[in-house]
C-alpha cells in the first residue's frame, strides 16, 4: 500500500535558492515602490497634519530620492523583459525619478531669480560692499551637491552657546539661547522668533542655523514668548518688545551692538518679528526676515487654503480669542499688512509656493505693499516648497534660503548703512 502515500520532499527542495534575477527584481521593487511613494508628496499637497511631514520632507530629500530611484531602476532594467515584478520596479523608479528631479530642474532659474532680486534691492554692487573677510563665511552657490548628503558643516567650534533667565515686569520668568562668536569685538545682532502655530516651540528650535549664523559673527538671541491659547494676542507680542528691551539695556554683556539689529521668524515667530519691525513705535531694526509667516489673518481666516492641514482657522482663534466678526480691531492689529507705510526696515522674504499653511499668495501680497509704499523688499518663492521647508536645512530650499539670508544680513549690518 505503499502507493497510497505522498512521495515525500526532498531536503534539496526545500532549501531551493531563490534565482538571482528574482532577488535583483524584488530588490528593485523594494527600493522602487517607497521612492515613488515618498516623491509623489512633491506635487500632492497633504490633505491632513499626519500627512504634511512627508509634503515637507519630500521635496527637500528630493536628491536622495534620486539617487535610490536611479538605483532601483539599474536593478530592474536588467530584468525587465523577462520578469514583470522587474517592469512594474522599472515603471515605479521613473516615476521617483522623474519627481525628485523637477525641483533641480527648476533650481537655476529660481536661484537667479533670487540673485536678482538682491540685485534690484541692495544694489547691483551690494557684495563689494561687504568685507572680504565675511564674505569668505558665504555659501558658494546657492545649492551644493555635496551637502545635499553630508549636511552644511555647521563650525560649531566658534561659537559659545549659553544661557540668558529673564524676569519680566510680571514676574514671569523666560530663558533665552544664546549665540555668540568667540571672535573678539563687538557683533551685530540678530533675534531668532521660533514658530509653531503660536501655541507651541522653544528658543532651542533651528540651533543649526543660529549656530551658523553666530559663526559669521552675529550674537543671536533666540527669545521665547506665551503661547496660546493660554495667553491671547497682543501677549506674545509684547514678549518679543519686552525681549528687546532687555536686549538693548543688557547688549553690553553679551558683545551686542544693538545699533545693528535685525529680526527674523519663521510661520507664527515671522508675523510677531513683522509687527515688532513695524510697529511705529519699533526701536531702530536694520532689517526683518520673513521666513513663510502669516501677513492678513482676516483673510487667512476668511479663506484659508485647500486643503487644509493645520486647520488655519481654529489656530487663529486660539490666539485671538474670536472670529474676525466678532474682534475686527483685533484681528486688524495683529496683521502685519495693517502697519505697511513709508521708511519701514528693509524686509527679506522667503515663502514656499506649495504652502498649504500660509500660502504664497500672502507673501506677493506683502511684497507688492511694501514696494509700493518704497520701502526695501526682496520676496524669493520657492515653487516647490512646502511650509517649514528649512526644517531639514540641507535640502534644495533650505540651501537657497540660506544663501539669500545670508547676504542680506551681512548688506543690511554694514556699520555704513542708515536706517530710516
Amino acid at each position: 500500500m505503499t502507493g497510497d502515500h505522498p512521495t515525500p520532499m526532498t531536503s534539496r527542495a526545500l532549501t531551493r535558492p531563490v534565482s538571482r534575477p528574482a532577488l535583483r527584481s524584488w530588490l528593485a521593487l523594494g527600493l522602487a515602490v517607497p521612492a515613488a511613494f515618498v516623491a509623489m508628496w512633491i506635487v500632492v499637497p497633504a490633505p491632513n497634519r499626519a500627512l504634511l511631514p512627508l509634503a515637507v520632507g519630500a521635496p527637500e530629500v528630493s536628491a536622495l530620492l534620486l539617487l535610490v530611484a536611479a538605483i532601483a531602476w539599474l536593478l530592474a532594467l536588467v530584468d525587465v523583459r523577462r520578469q514583470a515584478r522587474a517592469r512594474w520596479a522599472a515603471l515605479c523608479a521613473v516615476v521617483a525619478i522623474g519627481l525628485s528631479a523637477s525641483p533641480f530642474v527648476r533650481f537655476h532659474a529660481v536661484a537667479d531669480n533670487a540673485e536678482q532680486s538682491l540685485r534690484l534691492a541692495l544694489g547691483g554692487d551690494y557684495l563689494a560692499r561687504i568685507p572680504a573677510v565675511q564674505r569668505a563665511h558665504f555659501r558658494a552657490a546657492p545649492l551644493m551637491v555635496a551637502s545635499l548628503f553630508r549636511g552644511l558643516g555647521v563650525p560649531s567650534d566658534t561659537v559659545l552657546t549659553r544661557r540668558a533667565r529673564i524676569v519680566d515686569a510680571s514676574g514671569a520668568s523666560m530663558t533665552y539661547n544664546v549665540y555668540q562668536p568667540t571672535t573678539a569685538g563687538v557683533h551685530p545682532v540678530l533675534v531668532q522668533i521660533y514658530g509653531g502655530a503660536w501655541q507651541r516651540g522653544e528658543p532651542s528650535d533651528f540651533a543649526e542655523f543660529a549656530t551658523y549664523i553666530a559663526a559669521q559673527g552675529y550674537v543671536v538671541f533666540a527669545i521665547d514668548y506665551r503661547h496660546a491659547p493660554q495667553y491671547r494676542f497682543p501677549s506674545p507680542l509684547d514678549d518679543v518688545r519686552a525681549a528687546l528691551r532687555w536686549l538693548n539695556a543688557n547688549a553690553a554683556r553679551w558683545n551686542a551692538d544693538m545699533t545693528r539689529l535685525v529680526l527674523i521668524g519663521r510661520s507664527a515667530g515671522a508675523h510677531l518679528a513683522m509687527l515688532a519691525a513695524y510697529a511705529p513705535d519699533a526701536p531702530p531694526i536694520r532689517g526683518v526676515i520673513d521666513y513663510y509667516g502669516p501677513v492678513d489673518l482676516v483673510e487667512g481666516y476668511r479663506h484659508p487654503p485647500s486643503p487644509d492641514p493645520l486647520q488655519v482657522r481654529p489656530v487663529e482663534e486660539a490666539l485671538m480669542g474670536g472670529t474676525p466678526d466678532a474682534m475686527p480691531e483685533r484681528y486688524r492689529a495683529a496683521s502685519p499688512i495693517s502697519f505697511v507705510t513709508r521708511h519701514l526696515p528693509p524686509t527679506l522674504l522667503i515663502y514656499g509656493g506649495r504652502d498649504h499653511i500660509v500660502e504664497p499668495r500672502f507673501g506677493d501680497l506683502l511684497a507688492g505693499r511694501l514696494r509700493a509704499e518704497g520701502n526695501t523688499v526682496i520676496h524669493v518663492e520657492i515653487p516647490w516648497a512646502e511650509h517649514a521647508f528649512d526644517t531639514v536645512p540641507n535640502g534644495p530650499s533650505g540651501q537657497l534660503a540660506r544663501y539669500v539670508t545670508e547676504r542680506f544680513l551681512a548688506s543690511v549690518t554694514q556699520p555704513s548703512i542708515v536706517t530710516p
